[in-house]
Parts: C-alpha cells; structure tokens; sequence
C-alpha cells in the first residue's frame, strides 16, 4: 500500500483497509526495535514539530521515532513559533515544507492543521487537535490488537467527556474497523449529531455497533476495554472544574465497574491521568473538591487490569509507522 505523500489529519480520510495497513506497520517495526534491528532508512530528512500544546508522549513519540528512522527533528513550542501571531499559518506552513520533509502540529482547532495541510508541499501530522487524536488511535488499536488478537467486534466503552478529541476518535476508529463503540456518560457529553451520523454511516457498511447510555452499569456490561481520559482538557477555565465534576463523577472508572464488565475486561487511558495525588493539578482538586482522583480510581489504573503504559508505549511505534508510509517512497 503506497502512502507516500499523505498527510494524516484525522482517520475520516483514511479508509479501514489503510488503517489496518498502518497498524500492522506498527508492528513490524515495533518488533525491528525489540530486535535491535535499525530502520534508519530516512537518513537526511527533517521534520518540524509544531506544539501549541504542550505534551510528554507526543512530543517524545515524534523525536525517538524520528531518530530511529534517521531524521533530524525541530521542537517549536509556542513562544518559539510566530504562526498566527506576527506570521499567519498559511506563510508558516510554507516557510516549514521549505525547509523541512515533514511537519507535526499540535494545538487547538483542527481548521489549523487542515490550513497547514492545505498550504504545505510536504505530510503533515496531527498530533492532536480540539476534535481529533489519530495518532493515539493507531496506538489504542496496536494496544488493543495485542491484547485480545484481533480488531474486529471488540466493545469498547468511552466513560467521561466524549465530545471532543479522544471521545470523537474513538468513535470513528471503531466505525472504521467494525468494533463496538459504547459513549458512557450524561447525555451532554456524546459526540455532536453530527459526527454520529457520519459514524453510523460508516457503521452500516463495516458492521460496526455506535451506542450510548447514561447508566454506567448498564453501558458497561460485557465491555472488552473501557477507556477514559481526563474530564477537563487543556486551554479550559478553571470555572469548568466544578460543572464538569459534578456532571461526570457517576463515570468515575472503579474496580466495580470493571468487575460489571466482565474478568477480560482491560482499561485504557491516553494519558495524563488524575488517579491520585502526585501531580500538582491533584493536589489543587483535592484543596478545592475533596477528591484524591478523578476520571478513574488509582487502584483500577494500577491494576493487572491497566494497560496504560503498553498503550502509552505504542504512540512511538505508531506514529513512527505513520511518518514511515508517508515519507518514504515506495
């Protein structure tokens, strides 16, 4: 499969056979690093990382895979770079794909990284956006892929805030691929109509289940993974702390809900989590709530049952998998 060229912006624009494609190259390499194997074969190339918003697992899954395919990398963050600000992001995008073989962005509205893509003669990447985290879908279904064998009719579970990034990713993900998809949580927080239909039409064709329930217990049954993410994202004010810990406690991920849905049940998160207090961000929520964790307990994140850095791990792999196809020619 040729994806010489491509950018990847979000998976509505890639097709399931192509995002098995990138999944199965995931693995391969993944297995090559396991082995000592190099894969430097993108020796002389460059890329541009674009950070509006600041990352641990991101920021680090573009420059080791980078490094291991033999590129050089540039960290931009958001006092280094002028887009948007002195320079509009249509002449940053083509000062970049002058200088540089690949550029990944960062930040907030995905109409930016779509601008860029416009712009840019050479792949750009979402590293993430307001609405979409593809990256870190490739690496939840290389994860998952390990862990049951297969893809295919798995039921997924989102607990918590799914209107956004993760919680609309994952939907589509499981569109694509012919999974369950399960949103738990206050009716508020499903994903726009208007990205449900668009799922539910992509369902019909692979046979893939896109539902929703407001009960924990009963969204929860029979779920092969369930998965959260925190319920405040970066950029929102401090005021949505109290509305959203009122409205989504009930989908605290706990060892009950686990047990209701079933011993093979795994859980999923794609990190940072607020599952106790050794952050500072946890010892303000405690001071100002009371609370010792948010979005999932500490004893279900430090489970046999989490597989969180496995998960975590495989943002690397992935997303060297991704800069692979789309860099090196065929």
């Amino acid at each position: 499969m040729n994806l010489f060229g491509r950018d990847f912006l979000k998976l509505l624009d890639y097709t399931p056979e192509e995002i098995l494609y990138l999944i199965d190259l995931a693995a391969e390499l993944k297995d090559k690093k396991k082995k000592g194997i190099l894969t430097d074969v993108l020796k002389g190339k460059n890329i541009a990382l674009i950070f509006e918003k600041t990352s641990t697992r991101t920021r680090c899954a573009f420059e080791v895979a980078a490094h291991d395919l033999g590129m050089g990398s540039t960290y931009l963050n958001p006092s280094d770079s002028q887009i948007g600000k002195k320079e509009s992001i249509a002449d940053t995008a083509r000062v970049l794909a002058g200088m540089f073989d690949g550029i990944e962005y960062r930040g907030f509205e995905q109409e930016k990284v779509e601008t860029i893509a416009k712009y840019s003669k050479v792949p750009v990447w979402n590293g993430l956006t307001n609405e979409f985290h593809p990256t870190q879908m490739l690496a939840d279904a290389l994860t998952i892929k390990e862990h049951f064998g297969k893809l295919e009719g798995i039921h997924l579970v989102y607990m918590g805030d799914a209107r956004y990034n993760t919680g609309n990713s994952l939907m589509v993900l499981c569109a694509k691929l012919g999974m369950h998809f399960t949103a738990v949580s206050n009716k508020k927080y499903f994903p726009s109509e208007e990205l449900v239909n668009i799922c539910q039409d992509i369902a019909s064709k692979t046979g893939a289940v896109i539902d929703f329930s407001e009960d924990p217990y009963e969204g929860t049954k029979g779920a092969d993974v369930i998965y959260t993410d925190i319920w405040v994202s970066m950029g929102e004010p401090d005021e949505v702390w109290e509305e959203r810990i009122k409205d989504l406690e009930p989908y605290r991920v706990t060892m009950d809900i686990m047990n209701n849905a079933g011993d093979s049940c795994v859980f999923m998160h794609c990190l940072p989590s607020f599952h106790d207090l050794g952050t500072g961000i946890g010892i303000d929520i405690k001071n100002k709530y009371g609370l010792n964790e948010m979005e999932v307990t500490d004893e279900v994140f430090e489970s046999d049952r989490s597989i969180v850095f496995e998960e975590a791990e495989n943002r690397m792999h992935t997303i060297k998998a991704v800069m692979y196809a789309t860099l090196k020619e065929a």
